[in-house]
């Protein structure tokens, strides 16, 4: 039978909210920023047309507060800003990581500090996803380098959220998120959606943390229903009530950490793009992938095979990738738009004397081929 995939030219903001719309979100709370705006204007003509509930929020830190709670009482929801609203989601962000609850948050990223360049380019918030809030925790971030992985990426942040009851970034960035492409989109019994689990123990039964009897994810009861639970942002034992018990504290923590980073190998996602035996590696993520791919496509510089390892997803940082790059001892270009972030954890994982390259551009424009490729020539080779 041919198939009844529709397939769209579209934004890479469009495809976000088409991908959260398809992973059964219904909930979104936000305030306007550029570059992510299309979003939220979007999901203010789609949520009301499915039933869903759309908030314009008076800033961000009020937007995740409503997100946390929507996501409380059984919604799944999210938001959508940039670096500056992500700065200020910060401390409800470490009440939805400490009170286990799921959720996504849209950050499409554009060059700073502070306002910066507001319609322009960067990949400066990669350490902010993964250390924005305070405390021992751990993080998940994908991704997106094309409009289709908008959408995939979307869904898959959606599902990954409530696998483990931690909010999930979607790291975009300007170009990505404004670039228009080709978008297949699934029929709706064709997307793999996971589904929140819901308690069916008595209510005076419920634990909503109960994760040592009752795995890394236990039932999460919607606020509201007849399971009355504490959600509490300060330490708690499994009932959500506070605890300051030093024991019970190592717990938590020590569950809010490894429930991520032991699971690594299923959250990872990158893909090997090039010769199969390259003498250079590129290892790039989002809008400078697409950069990347072009220098491959235009093989060979001045005689040198180049691959490129395209990261889908940044935290948990999937050490594994990088293990047979190792032991092959093949140099390691690191390219982003930020002075070098994602080059500490390559270079971490790759040990001190390994030859990692750090290519980095801040200015607002993105990195050319030809930048890549003179890069290679002058300090690689």
């Amino acid at each position: 039978m041919p198939s009844t995939r529709e397939r769209r030219f579209m934004q890479g903001n469009e495809a976000v909210l088409e991908g959260a719309l398809a992973a059964g979100a219904r909930f979104f709370a936000g305030y306007p920023i550029t570059p992510s705006s299309e979003i939220a204007q979007a999901a203010s003509v789609r949520l009301p047309a499915l039933g869903g509930t759309y908030l314009q929020m008076e800033d961000e830190l009020a937007s995740m507060a409503a997100v946390v709670g929507a996501a409380l009482a059984g919604e799944k929801s999210f938001t959508a800003t940039s670096g500056p609203g992500v700065s200020l989601m910060q401390e409800n962000l470490g009440v939805a990581i400490m009170a286990e609850v799921p959720c996504v948050v849209v950050d499409v990223q554009r060059s700073g500090p502070s306002t910066g360049l507001a319609t322009k380019p960067a990949q400066a918030d990669t350490m902010q996803a993964r250390w924005g809030s305070h405390g021992d925790h751990s993080a998940i971030v994908l991704a997106p380098s094309s409009v289709q992985e908008c959408f995939d990426l979307t869904v898959r942040a959606f599902n990954l959220a409530e696998q483990y009851r931690h909010p999930v970034y979607l790291l975009s960035d300007e170009i990505v998120g404004h670039m228009r492409e080709s978008v297949t989109l699934p029929e709706a019994d064709e997307v793999d959606i996971i589904t929140r689990r819901k308690p069916d123990v008595d209510p005076a039964d419920y634990r909503p943390h109960d994760w040592e009897s009752d795995g890394v994810t236990p039932p999460l009861a919607p606020f509201g229903s007849e399971y009355i639970y504490h959600a509490n942002s300060s330490m708690h034992d499994d009932t959500g009530f506070p605890n300051a018990d030093p024991e019970n504290a190592r717990r938590v923590i020590s569950h809010l950490h490894d429930k991520i980073e032991k699971a690594v190998d299923d959250i990872a996602d990158y893909e090997l793009v090039g010769p199969e035996d390259p003498d250079v590696i590129i290892v790039t993520y989002g809008c400078t992938a697409r950069t990347a791919e072009q220098l491959v496509l235009d093989q060979p510089v001045n005689g040198c095979r180049v691959s490129l390892l395209v990261m889908r997803s940044l935290w948990p940082f999937p050490d594994a990738a990088f293990a047979e790059i190792r032991a092959g001892g093949i140099p390691v270009v690191v390219a982003e738009m930020n002075l070098g972030q994602m080059v500490r954890e390559v270079s971490r994982v790759m040990g001190p004397d390994y030859p990692c390259h750090s290519l980095t551009k801040s200015n607002g424009i993105p990195i050319s081929p030809r930048e890549m490729a003179a890069f290679i020539e002058e300090e690689v080779l």
